[in-house]
């Protein structure tokens, strides 16, 4: 079946069954890089289901990286910027600005959510140590881009070891998103461009929440599957 015809039993407006299905598709997108030792890092939670079909597909190495987005005073559902572990960040100055945010709370607020990635990244990791990153062609995966706060911290965060080529990489985002990080990653990678873009679910079938223990179920099986393989060989 077709993707147009595939797509015609679906729910108005969705073009995924769900994140397993929109994997698989962008994998098939970034064939190019199969073979080349491809670093794929997705965004948890979302990300992961996603950058863990295109690891297989390209047969590159899977890992992840954390953004956390940083929530306006009074307003934590409100994304003034995001930040990782090792001090990428993206600020949104104008809306900075707008609502009057200081200086002592960017700074404080940045600090907690830096040192969240870092705990984050070290529960999904299993204490195994980051990924080398420079030299190699890394893909940044997640689910959607919506304002393309985490993306662009994760961006900025990549980019700080070095990397011989950064690939973003989403099944769908909003245009203004995906233009803003053309400025920044060598490559963007975005199957559906929509001129109408409210939320990212809009676009899955399923959009359930992906949970932390789904995100080290996926690691785990990806590092168990690449070991047997590499016993296989030997």
């Amino acid at each position: 079946m077709t993707n147009d015809l595939r797509r015609l039993t679906f729910r108005h407006g969705a073009l995924f069954v769900d994140r397993k299905d929109a994997g698989k598709m962008l994998a098939a997108s970034l064939t190019e890089y199969r073979g080349q030792n491809a670093l794929v890092l997705g965004i948890p939670r979302g990300g992961v289901p996603l950058a863990a079909e295109v690891a297989e597909a390209i047969e590159g190495e899977l890992d992840v990286i954390v953004a956390r987005k940083l929530g306006a005073p009074g307003s934590p559902e409100l994304a003034i910027g995001a930040v990782t572990s090792n001090g990428g960040r993206y600020l949104n100055d104008r809306l900075i600005e707008e609502i009057g945010v200081s200086n002592d709370y960017l700074q404080r607020i940045a600090a907690a959510e830096m040192d969240e990635a870092h705990r984050r990244e070290t529960k999904f990791r299993e204490d195994r140590p980051a990924p080398k990153i420079e030299g190699r062609t890394v893909i940044v995966v997640d689910d959607g881009l919506a304002t393309g706060a985490t993306m662009r911290a994760s961006v900025r965060s990549v980019l700080k070891s070095a990397p011989a080529k950064l690939i973003v990489a989403v099944p769908v985002g909003s245009r203004a998103a995906c233009e803003s990080l053309e400025a920044e990653a060598d490559e963007v990678v975005c199957l559906n461009r929509p001129e109408a873009f409210f939320g990212i679910g809009e676009f899955y079938e399923y959009f359930d929440p992906t949970e932390d223990e789904e995100v080290q179920r996926i690691l785990s099986e990806f590092r168990a599957r690449k070991r047997a393989e590499r016993s296989a060989q030997h």
